[in-house]
């Protein structure tokens, strides 16, 4: 019988992979279970409604004795203060007129004020407007802008330079926007009629080129007032003309001076408010030796007087010191505008009888 050689293979095992990943799989299975169970009474509990019972401390009032009468003076009040009437007033500060920062525009504005004043508008207007160039925010160059067109009766114009300076307020234009506010809040003289009749603003104008002498053509608008009825036979003009000499005295037209006047659009029957006069008046030129001995005469100014008939319905001067200047002599108007002054009293004057007299027949 053949000899059996033994088998060389191991025997079979238990399988501890298997039993390893089947005890794996259980604990995670009871992990998930016990946070399965833990999450389900969370919720449970959250659904629990709790009555929280809170104890409310109570509050007994003491009731406080007066304090003695020792004690009442140290917790007495303080005194009140004085009544605000008592106290003084501490003065408001004065709102003062803005300088000029620019040098060359301050002295055009010096210049055109003096122009104003002497009533050589053309000259004010072009001094202004070259300053309004150099400082076209300036208050005092508007306000003196609307000052020169309101003296020329342009009070469309004044009225826009016054509300740019109204504009600027108190801090801009410091007193000047009071001045503006004012000249807007009040409006501007207008020239009113007196009677049937008035003058309207006299304009000058002057030819330097005119070779026999200085010729002033003055332009005079003579208005009707609204609803009156003009006999133009009954309406004259009268002019009083002055010349200022070398020495600077004030003298009346002399004969050698000629004067013109004309109507622009006869027939003058005031059909449409107003109508205007034009006069020109010519200094002839005189020579060198006329003009030494008796000095060069220039134009200063005049005197327009407006007649209605038999009576003076308007004057106006310019400049306005010359009102003063109508001599006695010159006729009925120049009487109803300066009375005659007597310097002397009258021979049969009684003094003991006071300075109302009684008036005797003369003998």
């Amino acid at each position: 019988m053949a000899n059996e050689t033994p088998s060389t293979q191991p025997a079979a095992g238990p399988p501890v992979f298997a039993i390893a990943c089947w005890v794996l799989a259980l604990m995670a299975f009871s992990q998930l279970m016990v946070a399965g169970l833990a999450l389900a009474t969370r919720l449970e509990d959250s659904r629990v409604v709790k009555i929280v019972i809170k104890e409310v401390p109570k509050y007994i009032p003491i009731r406080m004795t007066a304090p003695p009468a020792e004690q009442a003076a140290v917790v007495s009040r303080p005194p009140l203060p004085p009544p605000v009437a008592s106290l003084p007033l501490i003065a408001p500060t004065p709102v003062a007129t803005p300088e000029i920062a620019d040098p060359r525009s301050e002295r055009l504005i010096k210049e055109a004020r003096q122009a104003r004043v002497a009533g050589d508008m053309v000259r004010t207007i072009l001094k202004l407007e070259e300053a309004l160039n150099q400082s076209p925010d300036d208050p005092c160059v508007n306000y003196e802008l609307g000052l020169a067109h309101e003296q020329m009766g342009v009070n469309d114009t004044a009225a826009a330079y016054y509300e740019k300076v109204f504009q600027m307020g108190v801090s801009g234009a410091g007193s000047l926007y009071e001045l503006a506010a004012t000249k807007l809040r009040e409006g501007f003289d207008e020239p009113s009629p007196l009677g049937k009749l008035s003058l309207a603003r006299v304009q000058k104008f002057e030819d330097p080129d005119n070779a026999a002498g200085q010729r002033v053509t003055l332009t005079i608008p003579v208005q009707k007032a609204p609803g009156e009825q003009i006999d133009g036979n009954k309406v004259s003009v009268e002019i009083l003309f002055f010349n200022r000499t070398q020495k600077g005295e004030i003298l009346m037209r002399e004969a050698q001076d000629t004067h013109t006047e004309q109507w622009l659009n006869p027939p003058y029957d005031w059909a449409s408010g107003d109508e205007v006069l034009r006069s020109t008046y010519t200094i002839p030129a005189q020579d060198t030796q006329t003009d030494h001995l008796f000095g060069a005469r220039t134009y200063y100014g005049q005197v327009v007087i407006l007649h209605y008939g038999d009576q003076v319905v308007d004057v106006q001067a310019w400049p306005r010191d010359l009102a003063a200047r109508i001599p006695n002599s010159q006729g009925n108007s120049a009487n109803l505008l300066q009375p005659v002054l007597q310097d002397t009293l009258p021979a049969d004057f009684d003094p003991e009888l006071g300075v109302l007299q009684p008036m005797l027949p003369k003998k």
